[in-house]
């Protein structure tokens, strides 16, 4: 059984079509840093903050010294204590609320791209809503076309530039062949490759060869009289909060419990992946062993089986004393 990690909006279901991560992994590392298998990026949410463990079918949920606790639904658990889940559950890391299905699924892509990508489009949702366009784009800084860009939205597609009408980005000079080059871009990685074009293309003066080829931030591409540069402000964002100190929240903060709702089945994301782990689930230490695992609070109201049946219990050694105390009374 597969684990699939929905981010959630507060309140609720997330907002603009599911974000979500599919992984089948003994070990699920959550946190701000790079190179967790779980990437959000919140200040609230430490570098490493939480892990899932699988020990067989069963998901584990531990704590690993945060800044700010992990919580399943309003309980906040011990550090390095091993909590069980269950599909449906929600936990909280920081401010991040994430709900859980385990459930037969195949991840997909590779996990480390899939992670970043995750944390990308959770940063660009985040600078839409404060009015900023988040979208990675190639801007022309100099030359006959100076102020238009190119809005490159779709990872691992290429994007042709050249004097073709039915190029992504046409550039209305005799110099530039009908499609003189390709650009890509992999999560916050742009390259760009050389079509053959007549007057060829480069990158600080250095010649694009005619094969992918990376574009670093900084760097300049000369197509004829054009000069472009790549902009990718989530990238800028993400960075900046992998490198911010952990912000503290305070003992009584309110945080909001997303509804009961089930997230949907149904994936729209195309982040889901499978991870692999960097250790196996039989290194866990003592402490994130079920045995040693707290008691789990009961979700919602009304009694189970087990509690009915200790309360008929009680109920029959009551009618059996006043039984018996009858029983002495008569016989006096």
């Amino acid at each position: 059984m597969a684990l699939t990690i929905v981010v959630l909006s507060p309140g609720g279901a997330a907002k603009e079509g599911e974000l979500s991560l599919t992984l089948d992994a003994p070990r699920i590392i959550l946190g701000r840093a790079e190179g967790c298998e779980v990437r959000l990026p919140d200040t609230s949410v430490s570098p490493r903050h939480a892990s899932i463990r699988q020990r067989g079918a069963t998901y584990l949920l531990l704590d690993e010294g945060s800044e700010n606790g992990t919580f399943l639904g309003k309980t906040r658990i011990a550090p390095r204590t091993a909590m069980p889940l269950r599909t449906g559950d929600r936990i909280r890391v920081g401010r991040v609320w994430l709900a859980l299905r385990i459930e037969p699924a195949v991840p997909k892509a590779s996990p480390a791209a899939a992670a970043k990508e995750l944390a990308l489009e959770l940063v660009a949702r985040g600078l839409a809503a404060q009015g900023e366009d988040p979208t990675p784009r190639v801007v022309v800084v100099d030359g006959p076309d100076r102020g238009r860009a190119l809005h490159v939205e779709a990872p691992g597609r290429p994007y042709f530039v050249g004097r073709a009408q039915d190029a992504d980005f046409t550039l209305d000079d005799p110099d530039v062949s009908r499609r003189h080059v390709a650009i890509t871009r992999r999560g916050d990685q742009f390259s760009v490759q050389d079509l053959g074009s007549r007057s060829g293309a480069s990158l600080d003066g250095v010649p694009v060869p005619q094969f992918d080829t990376i574009w670093r931030p900084g760097q300049v591409l000369a197509i004829s009289a054009d000069r472009l540069v790549f902009e990718h402000p989530a990238a800028e964002a993400l960075a900046e909060i992998e490198r911010s100190p952990c912000e503290p929240l305070p003992a009584d903060a309110a945080v909001e419990l997303p509804s009961a709702e089930e997230p949907s089945a149904a994936s729209s994301s195309p982040t889901s992946t499978p991870t692999p782990s960097p250790a196996s689930a039989s290194t866990l230490s003592p402490l994130a062993r079920p045995a040693a695992a707290a008691p789990r609070v009961a979700q919602g109201g009304g009694w189970g089986f087990t509690e009915a049946l200790i309360a008929l219990l009680a109920l029959g050694v009551l009618a059996l004393s006043i039984a018996g105390l009858m029983w002495l009374l008569g016989r006096g």
